[in-house]
């Protein structure tokens, strides 16, 4: 698929550049407002820095990921994609 991600590299506290299947590429970037629930372990930057790419979608341990095809419509439209 075009969103499957191919590449991610984080370049930030909470943030992220990917890239995407078709070229597509980007900047995620989380704010703290939205690291509650499932995502609240990313507050840890040791625990943020083990993004990985699996089966295409950018993840963490425990089974944490980010919805790729979200991600990649933002990405396509604005540049980025702000989870506040």
């Amino acid at each position: 698929m075009n969103w499957d991600v191919k590449e991610a590299k984080i370049t930030g506290d909470l943030e992220f550049e990917v890239c995407f299947e078709d070229g597509t590429s980007g900047k995620v970037k989380f704010f703290p407002s939205h690291l509650f629930g499932v995502f609240e372990k990313l507050k840890n930057p040791d625990f943020f820095r083990k993004l990985s790419i699996t089966d295409g979608f950018v993840s963490w341990p425990n089974e944490i990921d980010l919805a790729s095809d979200a991600m990649y419509f933002n990405i396509k439209q604005n540049g980025e994609w702000i989870l506040k």
